[in-house]
């Protein structure tokens, strides 16, 4: 029997509630992951750099650990093995929605590897003659970084910054692991409700490369006007 598709059934007026809800949440997902990741990367960088062996070493080994581990393992453990107490933590929305708050968490941990390591690699295209110049004009070693390093760092790294945000965005989608209610969740939710699920996650990839490819248009034309400014 021929697989028979038929989207007549998508009325946006009655399936924007579903996918809505888990659109918000798939947003906020990426944009508190991106600020966490990169203030505690950026903290993990630093330590990465300080040349002191009781910050590099654990440094160290979070940063290659979690690169090492696939995303949704990681998803799953905290989601399983971390007790409900310490979601109790974040009050009734960390009791009410632990799938949702477990995914910040998690994302917030992991992506702080891979934030480390592209602050490490701006900070660490900054010329060494700066770094000298103010220490040179008396400035400490965090009002150097503060003033000097890290605000060119970023400007360096700020298309890579935003790439990886896009890959985040991506792969909020693997919360559908633990039932949170993300953007896929919710077309899934349509399609059973409506009885067409392939037609579901058929749009759901429409909409995802949608939003992934103009963003990554974005990305580009930012990465060309920075280029033009230097």
């Amino acid at each position: 029997m021929p697989l028979s598709i038929d989207f007549s059934f998508y009325n946006w007026d009655l399936v924007h509630n579903f996918v809505l809800k888990g659109l918000y949440f798939s947003v906020m997902l990426t944009v508190v992951s991106t600020i966490g990741g990169v203030i505690f990367g950026t903290v993990l960088a630093l330590m990465r750099l300080s040349g002191r062996k009781l910050l590099v070493l654990p440094a160290t080994i979070y940063v290659n650990g979690m690169r090492s581990i696939p995303l949704v393992m990681v998803i799953l453990w905290c989601f399983l093995l971390v007790p409900m107490s310490f979601y109790a933590l974040f009050g009734e929305f960390g009791r009410d929605y632990r799938a949702e708050m477990s995914a910040v968490v998690t994302f917030v941990a992991f992506e702080a590897a891979y934030f480390s390591e592209i602050m490490r690699a701006g900070i660490q295209s900054i010329s060494r003659g700066q770094v000298f110049a103010g220490m040179a004009m008396g400035m400490t070693y965090g009002q150097n970084m503060k003033l000097v390093i890290l605000p060119q760092a970023f400007r360096n790294m700020l298309p890579v910054l935003l790439t990886q945000t896009i890959i985040l965005f991506q792969d909020t989608s693997l919360v559908y692991a633990i039932g949170a209610y993300d953007m896929l969740k919710g077309f899934e939710i349509a399609g059973k409700n409506y009885g067409r699920p392939i037609e579901a996650y058929l749009a759901a990839a429409v909409v995802y490369f949608v939003i992934c490819f103009a963003l990554s248009w974005a990305v580009k034309r930012l990465h060309r006007r920075i280029a033009i400014v230097r």
